[in-house]
């Protein structure tokens, strides 16, 4: 399964697609009765930042019932065909966002993964970039504000041009703050899938709804992404040979 010309395309321009329907009902039912098994077992109130930044439910990060949400559908086919051949990814992020009674509600704030924070597991002065993530669904979210997956559209290609003036190595001194387009909030249905571009400014709307918003997320990484580590953060096509292609760029040589 591919994504098509225009999907290439859209993603490209805007920094993310997103694909209805691609995950099984059961898988998702698996998955999700694993992560509430677990939530069940109870929470250290004191681990809630951690896992706010990293992930929930940790011991299931490297299992089937998550692992195989991206592995065994076709999640990865579809980001084949817009990044080109990637490396095996092992774990994923058990994403999960409570309700709140905050009235009114904070508004989302802008983020690039894998950049130093104090609670994300990356060290100062280090930068863990990638290509793209993959977001995965569990749930639906039919409206704003119920812990939306929440983007910047385009803010790839401000990021990408600040990074080329500034050096990519900018990024290890944290976030820059640039003026950005206006943030939307995707709203999405159980089975979808979200794919970004790594530069995307993105974040996570407040959820003000009384239901839990379940997603899995994926770090996608190129093959031998460590060679065009710090090209990839200054062209926004760098590693991504099927956009290339969708854009009647050609390919070429990828190192």
């Amino acid at each position: 399964m591919k994504l098509s010309v225009a999907q290439r395309r859209e993603l490209h321009e805007n920094g993310f697609i997103v694909v209805p329907g691609v995950i099984p009902p059961i898988m998702l039912r698996n998955a999700l009765r694993a992560i509430n098994q677990s939530i069940g077992e109870g929470m250290n109130r004191e681990d809630m930042p951690k896992f706010r930044a990293s992930t929930y439910c940790p011991e299931l990060t490297a299992t089937a019932v998550i692992t195989d949400l991206l592995h065994r559908t076709p999640a990865w086919s579809l980001s084949e065909s817009a990044i080109g051949p990637l490396e095996l990814h092992r774990h994923g992020q058990v994403n999960l966002r409570f309700p709140t009674v905050m009235d009114p509600p904070p508004a989302p704030i802008p983020q690039i993964d894998g950049i130093h924070s104090p609670h994300n597991g990356v060290p100062k002065g280090e930068l863990f970039n990638f290509t793209a993530s993959l977001g995965v669904f569990l749930s639906d979210i039919p409206d704003v504000n119920m812990g939306n997956y929440t983007v910047w559209p385009g803010s790839h290609h401000i990021f990408a041009e600040y990074l080329r003036e500034m050096g990519p190595r900018t990024l290890l001194n944290g976030f820059p703050v640039l003026e950005l387009p206006a943030p939307y909030q995707v709203t999405l249905k159980a089975g979808d899938i979200v794919l970004s571009h790594y530069l995307m400014a993105h974040g996570t709307a407040p959820n003000i709804s009384p239901h839990i918003r379940y997603a899995a997320f994926f770090r996608l990484y190129r093959e031998e992404h460590h060679k065009i580590k710090w090209d990839s953060v200054t062209d926004t096509l760098c590693g991504w040979d099927g956009v290339k292609e969708a854009l009647g760029m050609g390919t070429g040589a990828l190192f």
